[in-house]
């Protein structure tokens, strides 16, 4: 089980030096040969005295693409933008987080979706007591998930998709209910395997 120091100053710095020591190989959907699209996501772990939960956003239905998912706050990176101001700038546009609450750690590897996106997950200690304001036409919920349960393997269900490219393996997590599957699903095996896989003796 994975214990986390209580001040919020150490916590940054246990997740730094923690993702700085890892070497985690990229992952995908699917395997894409020729250009990708770069991306980045906030993997924003709120570090509440109770315990630190992870925030996840669900999609509009209404939206053309991935209408209906959970993510992770996030989006295309413009040009000459780093992961960490991406995934900063989409995280206030799509939830109103505020940058003075958020504390960027460190990445996880890339990570390639079946849309060409070559996203680049950039995890982030947050603290509490923030507001959110969610972008009506993008999201249409926030919520948080413990990141013990998240950071539970038996928590994890295999789902083997049959694509026309590829056979692949991704994964699927049931949260009350709330399906959190595909890219999302496949960073936090990433997350899983940079905090609790490479640990075990």
């Amino acid at each position: 089980m994975l214990t986390l120091p209580t001040d919020f100053d150490a916590a940054c710095s246990w997740f730094a030096q923690r993702l700085d020591t890892a070497r985690q190989p990229a992952s995908s959907d699917i395997h894409i040969d020729g250009d990708t699209t770069p991306a980045a996501v906030l993997v924003p772990i709120i570090l509440h005295a109770s315990g630190a939960t992870v925030l996840f956003t669900k999609r509009t239905e209404r939206l053309a693409k991935h209408a209906g998912q959970i993510s992770f706050p996030g989006g295309r990176m413009e040009l000459e933008e780093t992961p960490e101001q991406a995934a900063l700038r989409e995280t206030a546009e799509e939830v109103g987080l505020a940058e003075h609450f958020i504390c960027p750690v460190g990445r996880l590897a890339h990570y390639t979706t079946i849309s060409r996106y070559r996203v680049t997950p950039v995890v982030a200690m947050v603290k509490p007591g923030f507001e959110l304001t969610l972008q009506a036409d993008e999201v249409a919920e926030a919520f948080e998930v413990p990141l013990a349960w998240l950071l539970d393997r038996s928590n994890f269900r295999e789902k083997g998709l049959n694509l026309p490219e590829n056979r692949l393996v991704s994964y699927a997590l049931d949260w009350q209910g709330k399906i959190i599957w595909g890219a999302t699903a496949g960073m936090l095996m990433m997350l899983y395997k940079t905090l609790i896989d490479e640990e075990k003796p």
